[in-house]
């Protein structure tokens, strides 16, 4: 039986979107995956979920926020709604119910690859709240600038990520009493 995997993503420019696809694309030689935009992503997740991927841009140093979509809008065309990100989806899901275990990641810039804030730590500490284990630390992948593309090789990246992924997610569901990690 395969794995289940929901990723779910927030892209403003298309960037968070195509790393999206790409781990995506690495999780489904060993499991079924649905890959949804944020605005339509479900707010209970379904009992037989394995795991879950989150990942959205950082702005202003962490996930996005009204203000800082309305803002990101201004600076050109917009792939998605700006309506709902992933602090507000995360906000609105149900706590931890079964197995299912997180994974968190985020597009930024590469000029900020030092300054502090990451969207996907502040998702991975929202879900923690939640109940929901970590089975991996956050990981970053980066663009060049706000309207830039992304970097040489990180869809690539994004696609050995997503095979980790399901490795790793594999190997916990046949290890009995192994339990993810508690970042």
């Amino acid at each position: 039986m395969k794995l289940q995997v929901l990723v779910v993503y927030e892209s403003m420019f298309g960037n968070t979107e195509m790393v999206a696809e790409a781990i995506a694309d690495g999780l489904r030689a060993g499991a079924e995956v649905e890959l949804v935009e944020v605005g339509a992503a479900p707010a209970k997740l379904g009992s037989a979920l394995d795991l879950l991927v989150v990942g959205g841009p950082t702005h202003a140093f962490g996930m996005t926020r009204p203000s800082t979509r309305t803002d990101a809008s201004t600076k050109g065309p917009v792939v998605m709604s700006p309506d709902i990100g992933m602090r507000e989806w995360i906000g609105a899901l149900a706590d931890r119910q079964g197995r299912v275990t997180t994974a968190t990641f985020d597009t930024r810039m590469i000029k900020g690859s030092r300054l502090p804030g990451s969207a996907a730590r502040g998702a991975a500490r929202l879900l923690r709240r939640r109940g929901f284990p970590m089975l991996v630390p956050p990981e970053s992948f980066y663009v060049e600038g706000v309207l830039g593309s992304l970097l040489d090789g990180e869809t690539g990246r994004a696609q050995r990520w997503g095979k980790d992924l399901q490795s790793a997610v594999s190997q916990l569901a046949t290890s009995p009493g192994k339990s993810p990690t508690a970042l």
